[in-house]
């Protein structure tokens, strides 16, 4: 953490001005296994970082909110305000920060929820890189909520706050993620998160684990590339429906959607003989769904302790050889990898990493190491520094969204 954050956490009045102020944060996340499968359906194992949002906040009376970015402002020189009014909101323009608050707001305002508002004075400090496949808009959400759960007593769970953050997100703000990065932002930890309802969290109990999060410097927008992936898997499935080919059997596990499907039931073998009706990028994309799933199955087995594999070094060189098939599925497969990422990865394995996969949509963002302790984690950031990495931080396996300080609580 950054000097000027400590002072922020201790003092935030000699910053901001007279409070009370009360402080929540939440971790980003990083793809551990099961990447671009989330909204599939299936499920995915997600792990908390040491890399945070924090908004500091004061209650306002009137029903105002009035939300200021600190990274836009000293970091990019980029609007940085937005004022709105508890109730309905319009979305601003696309890739406005101030959606994310008022996306939130609708949905509460929907829940019945706008009588308990009075208003905030909202400031936010992230740690976690904008576009960087860290999952810094579900940690923006759900930090935002904690915040209002506690203030505002509305007595929501992790799972409320969790689901509430997703609506948000894609249905007001219009982006079409998965639930992978809100879950992960409020439970923090390894978890195995089912993506079909009702949304069922476990909370995996292997976490002496150090990552190293590494990021490209290739911004991406998540909206950019799912999209284009679900279009593909719905085509091929349009085609293997509607086949006199394909079995009445196979077509009941199957559906038109690409989170229709029973994935985790079909096996490569039975569908491989119809994969020939489809075109080759579509064939690929429903290959890695089936490959990458098999493997996370394998994994769950290693973090839950359920294998023989006794010693810890032996399940985290295994866990390692999973995320990097699981990269390598990502890059041949589904193709988000870009030469870049290759470059920085192949240091990083270079160096000792046990595993290097990438996190969150590709295309640019972050890649994940699993790494030894500390001192390869400082080896393998140096090596993927040099090979063109922007930053990046070793990390251990962080806790959820938080209060960090409380001085006002509405009764």
């Amino acid at each position: 953490m950054k000097e000027d954050l400590r002072d922020l956490l201790k003092n935030p009045q000699r910053y901001f001005g007279k409070g009370p102020w009360t402080i929540a944060s939440a971790p980003g996340r990083a793809d551990f296994l099961n990447t671009h499968q989330d909204y599939k359906g299936l499920h995915v194992v997600p792990v908390g970082i040491d890399l945070r949002t924090f908004i500091f906040a004061k209650v306002l009376n009137g029903g105002i909110f009035r939300v200021r970015s600190l990274n836009l402002e000293e970091e990019l020189g980029e609007p940085c305000v937005d004022i709105f009014r508890v109730g309905k909101n319009d979305m601003l323009r696309k890739g406005w920060f101030g959606n994310y608050f008022r996306g939130i707001i609708n949905v509460l305002v929907e829940r019945v929820q706008a009588h308990k508002l009075k208003g905030l004075d909202a400031i936010i400090k992230s740690q976690i890189p904008i576009g960087s496949g860290l999952g810094s808009s579900a940690a923006l959400e759900i930090a935002f909520l904690k915040l209002l759960d506690h203030l505002f007593n509305f007595g929501y769970t992790k799972k409320d706050l969790a689901e509430i953050a997703y609506l948000a997100e894609t249905k007001e703000v219009g982006v079409p993620c998965g639930r992978l990065d809100h879950y992960g932002s409020i439970f923090g930890g390894i978890i195995k998160l089912e993506c079909r309802y009702p949304f069922h969290v476990e909370q995996l109990p292997f976490t002496d684990i150090i990552f190293v999060i590494i990021d490209s410097g290739i911004r991406h927008a998540t909206m950019d590339i799912h999209p284009v992936r679900q279009r593909g898997i719905n085509d091929g499935l349009k085609v293997l429906m509607e086949s006199e080919k394909v079995s009445a059997k196979l077509k009941a596990k199957l559906g038109y959607r690409y989170d229709e499907p029973l994935w985790e039931r079909i096996s490569e073998e039975e569908i491989n003989p119809h994969l020939s009706l489809l075109d080759e990028k579509v064939r690929k994309r429903i290959l890695y769904t089936l490959k990458t799933q098999k493997s996370t199955e394998f994994g769950l087995r290693i973090l839950r302790g359920k294998t023989e594999l006794a010693e810890t070094i032996r399940q985290k060189l295994i866990l390692g050889e999973i995320m990097n098939q699981q990269h390598e599925l990502l890059r041949d497969l589904y193709e988000v990898s870009l030469p870049k990422l290759e470059k920085i990865r192949e240091a990083a394995i270079e160096v000792g990493a046990y595993g290097v996969k990438i996190s969150g949509a590709g295309l640019g963002g972050s890649l994940i190491a699993l790494v030894k302790d500390f001192s390869m984690g400082t080896e393998v950031l140096d090596a993927s520094l040099s090979a063109g990495a922007k930053q990046g931080w070793i990390s251990k396996v962080a806790p959820g969204a938080k209060i960090e300080s409380c001085k006002h609580k509405i009764q």
